[in-house]
């Protein structure tokens, strides 16, 4: 393995640090947007039952935005759940788009890594076969060992910035496609809340 990385010259530094720090994202991503990370199972009918109650405190609210995402956004409408349903869900919305910043957070950079690393493949390639021309040049093709370095990056660097970009690119729409899902999620259990408070205060 490392007569190959030594033979795919000196871009397979920065494919293989492009691969590390995807993989790393991948890994990470996979673990912070677990459902039940994100969404616990019933938060918001625990949180209702909490209202109906009365025993939504400060303190509770607190726990309640350090837990998860969604606890965020429920937490800032309660904590504006006296006032005006504008101004929770402005709030809860204030929200939702830091929090679904954060639920993004690399993956940017998971896009920016499979788009570059097939071109520094590319660049390994076009490299290459600049050494095959610059050999045949020099010493004709009456030697195959002659040109085998130049060939042999041209093929390595390009294998391995597609073994990079493949699973970069996959991760990155799934990754895309789950936080899109869990906005989704998350919006329709903030509207449950927002209903329920409402038609709360109708009656009080």
């Amino acid at each position: 393995m490392v007569e190959v990385v030594k033979s795919g010259g000196w871009l397979m530094a920065p494919i293989i640090l492009c691969g590390i720090i995807a993989t790393g994202i991948i890994l990470e991503r996979f673990w912070t947007l677990q459902q039940k990370r994100v969404i616990p199972e019933d938060l918001t009918s625990k949180v209702w039952g909490w209202v109906k109650k009365d025993q939504l405190d400060q303190k509770q609210i607190q726990s309640l935005h350090q837990g998860s995402a969604l606890g965020q956004i429920l937490a800032a409408g309660l904590i504006n759940r006296d006032r005006e349903r504008s101004i929770m869900k402005d709030s809860i919305e204030d929200t939702g788009r830091h929090v679904v910043h954060e639920l993004e957070r690399y993956l940017e950079t998971l896009g920016t890594i499979a788009a570059i690393s097939p071109l520094l493949g590319l660049l390994g390639t076009v490299i290459g076969m600049v050494k095959v021309f610059t050999a045949i040049t020099t010493y004709g093709v009456g030697d195959p060992t002659v040109l085998a370095g130049g060939i042999a990056q041209a093929l390595i660097t390009t294998a391995a910035g597609l073994t990079v970009a493949i699973p970069a690119l996959i991760g990155f729409r799934y990754y895309r496609n789950r936080v899109d899902t869990l906005v989704v999620d998350m919006e329709k259990e903030a509207i449950k809340l927002v209903e329920a408070l409402h038609r709360r205060q109708e009656k009080g």
